[in-house]
């Protein structure tokens, strides 16, 4: 069987992909099977740097909060603060510790200066501002939007004033207090002060939409593009603030059904500026359901690769990675049957494999899904194969 897999296995090169790929997408996803590992992290920069300098790619997305990663967008495209800076600031999720991470954002800095907007690199963070904590406050986003609506839309239209969102909010510390995790009667969320919010949220946003024509013209695309994104994280935020506080059953598949869904409205909207790379867990980029267990709760849920790709169709690809050892993590060479283990045999540390031609090669019944050792190792499932356009094959991640 080997021989079988050998000969849908090329090397990890951004011209071997679209040769994969029945067009071009817009958005080119590349899952990871757990986080923290740079040698991961160092395959997605190759290939990024080949699909911009070969593919005219323009940008990269990953799972890190959308509004600081703005941060980082300023940096690459004008060079405002310094790299500390902004590796302390742009990054959640711990992502900033990350060399590999660091290196990503010198190279786009490096590749833009001098560039005209147009043939700059873009960065963006997608996921929501959910850190593992809980959810942040929305005051950011919300009063991000009103006072753009504010400045340059019509300031009678305004369903508030500014004054009128800060009472709303209160104190941050009520909204981001871990403690509301395990404890729904903790969160503010449904709060009389929460539902005002949700529905003044909601009118600045439609304000926003209408106003659209005359808000380009008056600011600029960028500036209106930004105000979407705090529209989307404004709403996003408080409609999850709200099922924080619910104490059913449903309360945490709820949460995970608008976490995806926070990141595929945002990819939407990164696609719009161009072909992009975007880089997260294989779980939230995937075209099946995602699953997970909570304790004796299953949760199932679509992920935001699955409603992305059922809106973009042929635009959106996905590459899934799979990884045959992280030994420092206690997850060893994989069992000869499992599909890690039927790759961890081929010669090479690397391959770009054709995931249909991997399918017919294995035959039916596909091989035995790997179980995992270490709960932050999720191996691939083979059944997934006919929903995936090609697999990342990386044989060990080394102990840095």
């Amino acid at each position: 069987m080997t021989t079988g897999i050998k000969d849908t296995a090329h090397a990890v090169e951004a011209a071997t992909v679209m040769r994969l790929l029945p067009a071009r997408p817009r958005l080119l996803a590349l899952g990871e099977p757990t986080h923290g590992e740079d040698i991961l992290l160092e395959v997605r920069n190759d290939l990024f740097r080949q699909l911009v300098e070969q593919e005219g790619y323009r940008s990269i997305a990953i799972e890190s909060d959308c509004l600081k990663g703005l941060v980082v967008d300023d940096y690459v495209t004008s060079g405002a603060g310094t790299l500390d800076e902004v590796m302390e600031r742009g990054f959640s999720h711990g992502l900033s510790a990350s060399a590999a991470n660091r290196e990503l954002v010198r190279w786009m800095r490096a590749y833009n200066d001098g560039r005209p907007a147009s043939e700059q690199v873009r960065f963006a963070g997608f996921d929501g501002p959910l850190e593992m904590t809980g959810p942040e406050s929305p005051r950011q986003a919300i009063t991000a939007l009103h006072g753009y609506l504010a400045a340059w839309g019509d300031a009678d239209l305004l369903p508030c004033a500014a004054e009128t969102l800060d009472r709303l909010l209160g104190d941050d510390d009520r909204w981001t207090d871990p403690a509301t995790t395990m404890d729904p009667s903790r969160s503010v969320g449904r709060s009389a002060e929460a539902r005002e919010l949700r529905l003044l949220a909601d009118d600045l946003v439609a304000l926003l939409d209408a106003q659209t024509p005359h808000l380009i013209a008056a600011s600029s695309r960028d500036d209106w593009d930004r105000a979407r994104l705090y529209g989307r994280t404004a709403t996003g935020l408080l409609r999850y603030h709200y099922w924080m506080a619910d104490t059913s059953l449903s309360r945490m598949t709820w949460l995970m059904n608008l976490r995806d869904s926070m990141m595929a409205d945002n990819l939407v909207a990164i696609a719009e500026w161009g072909p992009a790379l975007v880089y997260a867990h294989n779980a939230h980029l995937q075209r099946d359901k995602s699953t997970w267990r909570l304790g004796d709760l299953p949760l199932e849920w679509w992920s935001a690769g699955a409603i992305v790709s059922a809106r973009l169709g042929e635009e959106y690809a996905f590459l899934a990675t799979a990884l045959g050892t992280i030994r420092h993590q206690g997850v060893d060479t994989p069992p000869p049957d499992t599909l890690e283990g039927l790759l961890y045999a081929l010669p090479e540390d690397r391959y770009l494999l054709d995931a249909h031609r991997l399918a017919a090669a294995l035959g039916d019944p596909p091989p035995a899904p790997r179980v995992s050792s270490w709960y932050g190792y999720f191996p691939l499932d083979p059944a997934h194969l006919a929903d995936t356009d090609g697999i990342v094959w990386i044989k060990d991640s080394p102990r840095r």
